[in-house]
């Protein structure tokens, strides 16, 4: 017997046509004695669809009606794969995050999963029924819907996984697995057969849409295999786990990594002592703002003047300049300078430890293809570089040929 959780994303789901086709395909897997629980993200564009109504709406964001609207996809999606499932002659019951038992942190749009009481999930399982269970969303301490972000519904699979005690969480998409880089943009990447939770995190984090940061964050606290593979083959895909099973390893680089989803600040002319930089961080993370790249630089040294320089999502845009511009206000600042024409690319890979010349062999790539690097910044697996918007596909093309030269 086995206990397994299995996630089919928006492309999966897009059509009934093709919900159909999931629920025949998990019930073709399916062996009599196993327990499945499958979760779902809304059909094809639907969520983008709902966000178009509330910019109909207003031009503000509120955060806990959006919740409240855009967790009505992964409904819609839910009750629809349950009744196929029934149609095709196995009994099925769908849930919402609240009713499968999700507890979330109370900060809309962006919540983590604090718990997940999974006891109605294992009764239905042990009653012989699939378990339909919407990913993206769950329940706050107010009783509030919130939502997980971009990718939530990986985190709320694997999360499910390790609450019951999965054998495997397998995540269904529209690629074959994981790779060197993004096959839309360089056609020889590689896919890989293997990636440990720390790569796969950092390649994650680091723009590779293929699953969510805190989904494999949650694969390596509950020790969960994380199989991701295509909905329309049968081919294996790659395995997340905690260490490599294979002897060797031909590459010391994992992969190669890209996000345009970024923008640069730049806030000029800050006092030299202490506290400065607290002040202007902690307030950013009072909003629930994520930082990156962060690059502090002398101006001048006469007046003990710096400047910092780091980077934020998209998104988060609009609320980090109104909470910069107030602290610019009250220290008397120069200034707050914006760049929303940059992307951010990366190599990834724990064989970078102890292997020197990583980081000259990336930027030596980035050169020869002319192409300027504004920021740069490190950690003991990934060297990220901050470049022109539209020089990214040839960045990416440039960087993973040298380091999976064919």
């Amino acid at each position: 017997m086995s206990l397994v959780v299995r996630k089919f994303g928006g492309s999966s789901v897009a059509t009934p046509e093709k919900i159909k086709a999931v629920a025949a395909r998990v019930l073709r897997d399916k062996k009599p004695e196993d327990k499945i629980v499958v979760v779902v993200s809304a059909m094809g564009d639907t969520t983008d669809e709902l966000i178009g109504l509330a910019k109909a709406m207003t031009g503000k964001h509120y955060g806990r009606e959006m919740d409240m609207l855009l967790s009505t996809g992964e409904q819609i999606t839910i009750a629809l794969l349950a009744m196929a499932f029934s149609e095709m002659g196995h009994p099925a019951i769908s849930f919402t995050g609240f009713q499968a038992g999700i507890h979330t942190s109370a900060t809309y749009g962006k919540g983590r999963i604090n718990e997940i009481e999974p006891q109605r999930v294992l009764d239905e399982l042990e009653a012989g029924k699939i378990v339909v269970v919407a990913g993206f969303q769950g329940i706050n301490a107010c009783g509030d819907i919130v939502t997980l972000g971009r990718g939530g519904s990986d985190t709320t699979a694997v999360a499910l996984a390790g609450a019951i005690s999965a054998d495997v969480c397998e995540i269904f998409t529209d690629v074959e697995g994981i790779y060197s880089a993004d096959p839309r943009i360089v056609v020889n990447a590689k896919k890989m057969q293997e990636v440990t939770y720390n790569e796969m995190l950092e390649m994650a984090r680091l723009g590779a849409l293929v699953m969510q940061p805190r989904s494999v964050e949650m694969g390596k606290h509950y020790h969960v295999p994380i199989h991701v593979r295509s909905t329309f083959t049968e081919k294996t895909g790659t395995i997340i786990r905690e260490e490599y099973t294979m002897e060797e390893r031909e590459f010391i680089i994992r992969g190669v990594t890209h996000d345009t989803n970024v923008v640069k600040i730049a806030v000029l002319g800050v006092p030299d002592r202490p506290g400065i930089a607290y002040k202007i961080f902690s307030a950013l993370a009072e909003a629930n703002i994520d930082v990156d790249m962060i690059v502090q630089s002398i101006r001048n040294a006469d007046k003990n003047m710096n400047d910092i320089v780091f980077t934020v999502t998209k998104p988060d845009l609009v609320q980090a300049k109104e909470i910069l511009d107030e602290i610019a206000r009250e220290l008397d600042l120069l200034d707050v300078v914006i760049k929303e024409t940059v992307a951010k690319v990366s190599v990834v890979g724990a064989g970078m430890l102890g292997s020197p010349g990583i980081a000259a062999t990336m930027f030596g790539a980035l050169g020869d293809a002319g192409i300027n690097i504004e920021v740069i910044s490190t950690s003991e697996i990934s060297i990220s570089c901050l470049i022109d918007a539209g020089q990214v596909r040839e960045a990416v093309n440039a960087i993973h040929q040298r380091f999976f030269p064919e």
